[in-house]
């Protein structure tokens, strides 16, 4: 037992990036719009999610490098390499920026739902403290800049998360023959497919990919190490994907079309199931919230660090600077209640676009001996990759129909 935690690795840290707040969001959509009818979809998204970031488990600790600077290396051709660059930071730089704001109001309605909502007047603007408590407490964990320390605190909030989510799940107390009817038999209910690629999408993270090639190299060196790695991302990714069951399993439990997102699930579940549900689960909310508001701006120095060259080394002034401009772009927007419209439409698009870009790029690494050698693919993990590719440009489909109503579908 010593032993398997002393090999627990970045897994909870990748189960951490893909459970924020507007993984909740989704999920709570889910089950308050179609009950269990679409936890089919969230096994689904965690073989794909197992699948890829195995795949990029393997690569960091055979090349020691991470996923972005192996694209820049490996791409031969000037056109097409300075191409996917500006795709990559557009979608992952940008795109975190945005969506770091989102995170950090997610952990700020877990607090709120608590402490009530602390706002301080100034200069005509009013700014809400919880926003940068939060803020402080991820500059605070990245700044240190030991991967140790950070390991722990997000497996302690990941473990926090689960728990939080989980008893709120068994308060509700659902019929167990429907959970697993919902989980094992696919259905696609009307007006439920936009949902369904939503589901996936908040879970096979594109950033992820990226974090988790480059962080594995901090925890493991040698070729030895793969079963470890191999061990830590199934069990990290299936709790990860259980936490978000949870959710729908919860939100299922209340049928009402007052429910919007996780701060009306919070005060849906009161008045059946006491005040305590609540406080349960803001505690996760609060807990989701700042693990991704911790992640999002970690990868986005790892890919900038890959794309353009520079040292990777988490105490670089480079490195520093990337995740900081992530992170103060956030809290800013949080706090201030600016809603970034543009830049998170631009975000959804790029992200949308980048998630077949980044898994076809990822299985044609995967495939070449000259990076992997013995390591490279099996034919048994190019059909998985090849099928969950197809499902990546159904998503991207999806995100740009809705995001510019193409009547795609």
């Amino acid at each position: 037992m010593k032993n398997w935690f002393k090999n627990i690795g970045p897994g909870p840290l990748i189960a951490a990036a893909f459970i924020g707040p507007g993984s909740v969001t989704v999920c709570t959509l889910a089950g308050v719009g179609f009950g269990f009818e679409l936890l089919w979809a969230m096994v689904l998204s965690i073989i794909a999610t197992i699948v890829l970031q195995e795949m990029s488990a393997r690569l960091g600790i055979i090349t020691q490098k991470g996923l972005s600077e192996i694209i820049r290396t490996e791409l031969e051709h000037p056109v097409f390499k300075f191409i996917a660059i500006l795709l990559i930071l557009s979608a992952i730089v940008i795109g975190n920026a945005a969506y770091e704001a989102g995170n950090i109001t997610g952990g700020v309605l877990g607090l709120e739902a608590i402490s009530g909502n602390p706002s301080l007047k100034m200069c005509g603007f009013s700014i809400n403290l919880l926003s940068v408590v939060i803020g402080c407490i991820a500059f605070i964990l990245l700044y240190i800049g030991n991967y140790k320390v950070l390991e722990k605190a997000l497996i302690s909030l990941v473990v926090l998360m689960s728990i939080a989510f989980l008893i709120t799940a068994i308060i509700t107390k659902p019929n167990i023959s429907e959970i697993l009817k919902g989980a094992l038999f696919p259905k696609f209910p009307k007006g439920s497919l936009l949902t369904i690629i939503a589901l996936i999408g908040t879970t096979v993270v594109p950033y992820n990919l990226f974090l988790h090639a480059s962080l594995v190299t901090e925890k493991w060196k040698a070729k030895s190490d793969l079963r470890f790695a191999k061990r830590d991302t199934i069990i990290a990714v299936f709790l990860g994907g259980l936490v978000s069951m949870c959710i729908i399993i919860s939100a299922a439990s209340i049928q009402s079309e007052t429910i919007r997102n996780a701060s009306d699930l919070a005060q849906g579940l009161e008045p059946l199931f006491g005040s305590f549900a609540k406080y349960f689960l803001a505690i996760g909310l609060f807990a989701s919230g700042i693990t991704s508001a911790i992640t999002a701006p970690l990868a986005a120095a790892y890919v900038a660090s890959g794309c353009l060259g520079w040292s990777s080394g988490m105490k670089t002034k480079k490195f520093r600077a990337v995740w900081m401009f992530i992170l103060v772009l956030g809290v800013v927007f949080s706090s201030l209640s600016i809603k970034p419209i543009d830049i998170i439409k631009f975000a959804q698009v790029a992200n949308g676009i980048l998630l077949p870009v980044i898994a076809g790029f990822l299985l044609w690494i995967m495939n070449k001996k000259s990076v992997l050698g013995a390591f490279k693919n099996t034919t048994k993990q190019n059909i998985f990759g090849f099928l969950i590719l197809g499902i990546s440009i159904l998503l991207s489909m999806a995100t740009l129909n809705k995001v510019f109503s193409l009547n795609l579908f």
